[in-house]
């Protein structure tokens, strides 16, 4: 298995089947495996990190629009109530015959044929019409269409297209990167609840056999075998180990609690773990189990960079586009933009017909280019390397903490897998010394104080050995999701 698979393994993990419903309980025991289906449908950061993917793919989409044509609708109706040009078109002289222009006639009566017309008023009539002019007008409709396309703007638009497709990549990285967090945090809180259900069950067992001793203490002092201050021992001895038990229970609540908000379960929803930190060979979390056996086969040299460093390496990229859109706005942009535009003046009533429209187009090129901006751009490059050179420390940084992560959590695996190994030569030699305690004490041959020693070094144990399995199954998680899992992450 390559270690590109290990970094898929948090989608394979969510994909395992639909049979639960959104938010649902499980019918039966909850397996790791399923809560973490669970958690993944249900999150919130997940969620998050999803509408992130959108908002993403959207800047894509945008950054390409500039390179395709820009056509745009627009239409308009004004109503003109009063005009400055109004008085230009009204009858003000007496009224006489339109003017009309004989061309064959001598200049010196054309003239005064000019002149007459004038006088009184009627060169408004005939050719010379300014009613149909756009002054004034009462009822003007105009619709257009513009058209620009860009040609050339010194390499920002593929900068710009650049900066997308990397900020999508790296939203597709964070997504991963939220569901191997989440996964741990499930992984840790399912472990836990399920150390939370047996040190109560350790408690428990130890109250019990406070108990029980003290029950034969009693017995033995009705009876005259034993002292009172014998029997007061055993009193204390049962009555301190009930604060423990307390104490336990109310952990485990918390454990529970936390487990089911991870899961969005309702609050004191019943729960059932499917998880045995006692069995002796302790096999590796179904979910992680392949993964772990990858990464076991190329912990010394990785196949590929972690997500984080990738992401990393994605914030690097971005910075540099960026430099190259700092730098294109000092370069000219040269687009084509075209404008087709009808203008409608109804002649008699409020709407036009289509002969009252008359058309305006036009086809140009334009070129912009700064001159001078104040410092503007300026400051916009200085920015934008700053952030580059920011990016790529922070890439240094992101190298050094996830080689220090791969090594502390192979130590930590190496060093929970000893402890749970010497637990368990500790546990059998604890409850073979307890067995034996017992007995001396049953037969008279020991005070109570023995017995106590061999029942709290029993307690210690056996929490122990529960602690310990927790911990090895929490880290060989962490080691299976580590190539996809946040820098520093624990």
């Amino acid at each position: 298995m390559s270690r590109h698979a290990v970094s898929l393994l948090v989608t394979s993990l969510f994909v395992l089947g639909a049979a639960t419903a959104a938010g649902a309980q499980p019918p039966g025991p909850l397996t790791l495996a399923e809560a973490l289906r669970i958690a993944s449908d249900q999150s919130e950061a997940v969620q998050i990190a999803r509408a992130g993917e959108t908002r993403a793919e959207a800047d894509v989409q945008r950054a390409f629009s500039q390179r395709l044509p820009q056509v745009s609708f627009t239409g308009s109706y004004t109503r003109t109530l009063a005009s400055e040009f109004t008085s230009a078109f009204s009858q003000t002289g007496p009224i006489c015959d339109p003017f009309f222009l004989d061309t064959t006639r001598p200049l010196e009566a054309r003239v005064a044929e000019i002149e007459r017309a004038a006088s009184c008023g009627s060169l408004t009539g005939g050719g010379l019409d300014f009613s149909n002019l756009p002054f004034g007008q009462r009822n003007i409709y105009q619709l257009g269409f513009t058209f620009s396309q860009a040609v050339w703007a010194g390499g920002r638009i593929s900068a710009q297209q650049r900066q997308a497709a990397l900020g999508r990549d790296s939203a597709t990285l964070t997504t991963s990167l939220t569901q191997a967090q989440l996964a741990l945090d499930v992984t840790r809180a399912f472990y836990d609840a399920a150390l939370a259900d047996r040190l109560v069950a350790i408690a428990e067992s130890v109250y019990q056999q406070a108990a029980a001793t003290y029950d034969q203490t009693r017995l033995a002092f009705d009876a005259g075998r034993q002292p009172e201050f014998e029997l007061l021992r055993a009193q204390v001895e049962r009555d301190n180990q009930r604060p423990t038990v307390i104490r336990r229970r109310a952990d485990r609540d918390v454990a529970y609690t936390r487990l089911r908000q991870l899961l969005d379960l309702p609050e004191g929803a019943p729960l059932q773990l499917d998880v045995d930190l006692e069995n002796p060979a302790l096999p590796p979390p179904l979910p992680f189990a392949e993964a772990l056996a990858a990464s076991d086969a190329s912990a010394a040299r990785p196949a590929t960079d972690p997500l984080v460093v990738r992401q990393a390496q994605a914030a690097v990229d971005v910075s540099e586009a960026a430099t190259i859109v700092a730098r294109a706005e000092r370069l000219p942009a040269v687009s084509l933009n075209s404008s087709l535009a009808g203008v409608g003046y109804p002649g008699n009533g409020v709407f036009p017909t289509p002969g009252d429209f008359r058309a305006n187009w036009s086809v140009g090129a334009t070129v912009q280019m700064p001159l001078f901006t104040g410092g503007r751009l300026k400051a916009g490059e200085l920015a934008a390397r700053a952030d580059l050179t920011e990016a790529r420390a922070r890439l240094q940084q992101v190298r050094e903490l996830t080689t220090l992560d791969r090594v502390t959590a192979q130590q930590d695996l190496q060093a929970a897998q000893a402890v749970w190994e010497a637990s368990a030569g500790t546990v059998q030699q604890a409850q073979r010394a307890y067995e034996i305690a017992e007995l001396r004490n049953r037969e008279g041959l020991s005070t109570q104080l023995e017995l106590s020693d061999s029942r709290v070094s029993l307690e210690i144990a056996l929490a122990n050995r529960a602690q310990a399995a927790r911990d090895v199954q929490v880290a060989r998680a962490r080691v299976a999701l580590l190539p996809s899992l946040p820098a520093g992450a624990r």
